[in-house]
């Protein structure tokens, strides 16, 4: 496995593999002179059907002879396209995971700032599920 995802032009016949670029939205690898050189010298534009971005867990499944060019991605841009390639079922629960970090990264700041606008500290562990010595902590 390698650490790069692939801009993979496919054929016709190949098996669906990765995920067209308008997909994962803007990646900034697109507006590099290699990118630009690599489409040109293909024919093709960023929008081809038959051009497609693989994540570098499946580049094993690019068809021998398929042309291909590595390209690195930033921890965001791969984070969005591997949602884009997960089964749908595994996409939703990704978004719940992504939803519970962004609560769980404020939490302290959360019970600190309902604390001081007078919120009692066994309402906000009733209402967060937090327990009561760790609501009270956060007033430390």
């Amino acid at each position: 496995m390698t650490d790069d995802a692939y801009l993979v032009l496919l054929t016709e016949s190949a098996a669906p593999l990765g995920t067209p670029l308008a997909a994962v939205g803007d990646v900034a690898c697109m507006d590099t002179p290699a990118v630009r050189g690599w489409l040109d010298a293909q024919g093709v534009t960023a929008s081809s059907p038959w051009l497609r971005l693989v994540p570098p867990e499946e580049t094993s499944a690019v068809p021998e002879g398929a042309e291909r060019l590595p390209v690195p991605l930033s921890e965001e841009e791969l984070s969005r396209l591997r949602h884009t390639v997960a089964p749908e079922s595994v996409a939703r629960l990704e978004e719940e995971l992504l939803a519970y970090r962004s609560c769980a990264e404020g939490r302290e700041a959360l019970l600190t700032r309902a604390l001081a606008a007078g919120v009692p500290a066994h309402r906000i562990a009733e209402l967060t599920g937090e327990e009561l010595s760790s609501v009270k902590a956060a007033a430390r």
